[in-house]
């Protein structure tokens, strides 16, 4: 897709969502690049009245490992499951994508550090060879509490792809899973575990976050700085989790499970995430502080896709159809420019002359965002 050439584009007869209001009118892209807003035309693609906004900027998406490892056991090829994701990320309104991916295995997982590796290749390549709709960068997830977590780490040193990296320990009794009865349904349900059989993971999971979570926390605070990387907490529930996070330089604030720790994190001037299923439901599927009370309580500052990616677009709508005091200019904000900002991505993430033409076009059918067409860099990918 990188091989067609940037030109001029003109949209116009559009509802163009910009970071502070709606207007109508047409936006001019030349060379992939915005030169006009709001000015109306009688050339271009015609709209029909519809919304513009953003593309949308996804920093934390499970979902590429749900096309390479669909079941048990089965391993599907990586090119294809990287395409497979890929256009089910674009269509979803997503140009920009940070893929996460597993650093540090546990018990619970059914991939490898060197599958996780060939997924991280096949990224690349895919991104090399310009088949890709949305442009993909990496979020490595670390769990701290695992044996292998700075071995995993250290195959990614010199992987420019790495845009973000979060610091997350799901040991059972904390963070998440404060509610042992939460997290009893969960892996019960999930690995179909016996009693017996549950409370020996527990006991394991224990013994290795005591062991290994704080000295991996440090070990990779330091090299995150080093390279540049962008750091997230995950799961903060407590002000000493927060303060913690703090200490290490981590910046946003990913998921976090009470309004204590969103309060702090807002306090310490970290970017507070929350998921796009937690908006769209109505509440945390492990039982945690909900993202529209956050919302509600102007503690919430980006909304990422999490397991579904277009939840992320849902959640926007949803976000402004439901709290009052968040209109929808500042509810595309959540899943444009302040992911954006938050990655360092300063060349996009709103429509303003001089940004990066990523556009969604979109109309509103029964309250669910219908996505139409999508641009990066002023090129159709949808």
């Amino acid at each position: 897709m990188n091989s067609v050439a940037l030109g001029d584009l003109v949209l116009t007869n559009a509802r163009i969502v910009m970071a502070n209001e709606v207007v109508e009118g047409s936006v001019r892209v030349d060379g992939g690049v915005i030169t006009d807003v709001g000015t109306p035309s009688r050339t271009g693609v015609d709209l029909d009245g519809d919304y513009l906004i953003p593309g949308l900027v996804e920093l934390h998406t499970d979902h590429l490992e749900t096309h390479y490892a669909p079941r048990p056991r089965v391993r599907w090829n990586p090119v294809a499951a990287v395409q497979a994701h890929d256009a089910q990320i674009a269509a979803s309104g997503i140009t920009t994508v940070l893929d996460a991916i597993r650093v540090g295995l546990d018990e619970d997982t059914d991939v490898t550090a060197t599958e996780m590796r060939i997924l991280a290749d096949a990224i690349a390549a895919g991104s090399q060879a310009g088949r890709l709709r949305a442009e993909h960068h990496i979020h490595l997830r670390c769990e701290v509490s695992a044996p292998d977590c700075l071995d995993s780490f250290n195959l990614y040193l010199d992987d420019p792809q790495v845009r973000l990296a979060s610091l997350m320990d799901h040991t059972p009794g904390q963070r998440q899973f404060t509610s042992m009865d939460a997290c009893r349904a969960y892996y019960q349900g999930k690995r179909k575990m016996s009693d017996a059989e549950f409370n020996g993971f527990v006991e394991r999971r224990n013994a290795d976050s005591i062991r290994y979570a704080g000295k991996h926390r440090r070990a990779l605070a330091s090299a995150c700085q080093e390279l540049g990387i962008v750091m997230a907490s995950h799961d903060d529930a407590t002000r000493d989790h927060v303060e913690e996070a703090v200490a290490l330089g981590i910046e946003v604030a990913e998921f976090p499970t009470t309004i204590e720790a969103a309060r702090a994190s807002r306090q310490a001037g970290m970017a507070i995430l929350m998921g796009g299923p937690n908006m769209v439901r109505g509440g945390s599927h492990s039982g945690n502080v909900s993202a529209r009370a956050l919302a509600e309580a102007d503690l919430l500052d980006i909304l990422s896709s999490d397991y579904i990616p277009f939840s992320m677009l849902q959640s926007a709508f949803a976000l402004a159809d439901s709290v009052e005091s968040v209109s929808l200019s500042k509810a595309i904000q959540l899943v444009t420019k302040r992911p954006a900002e938050a990655a360092g991505f300063h060349d996009r993430g709103e429509i303003a002359i001089g940004k990066r033409a990523d556009f969604v076009h979109l109309r509103v059918e029964d309250g669910i965002p219908i996505v139409l067409t999508v641009w990066r860099q002023g090129r159709r990918v949808i």
